[in-house]
């Protein structure tokens, strides 16, 4: 999720979102040499729309804090997978 955040999503963590949506849809971590040009301007194309959606959402929720929600989701990892959660990672 990148809606909502203070500080807001940056464009790192908005191309890393397009590329795990391409690699998810075409089914390729990596492209063949001959598949390389379309999912670069597939990565290329989801980054803009999603930073026109990003840009373009209202709410009257208050901003989330990055750090609270990881550690959230630390949590809900260490209780779905078994794993003790730590302090150091």
């Amino acid at each position: 999720m990148l809606h909502n955040f203070e500080p807001p999503a940056t464009d790192d963590e908005i191309e890393a979102a397009a590329i795990q949506y391409v690699r998810k849809v075409s089914g390729a971590t990596r492209p063949s040499a001959a598949n390389e040009e379309a999912f670069d301007e597939a990565v290329r194309a989801v980054t803009a729309a999603t930073r026109t959606l990003l840009d373009s959402l209202v709410t009257k929720a208050p901003p989330r804090d990055r750090e609270v929600e990881a550690a959230k989701a630390k949590a809900r990892a260490a209780e779905r997978y078994g794993v003790r959660a730590t302090a150091s990672g």
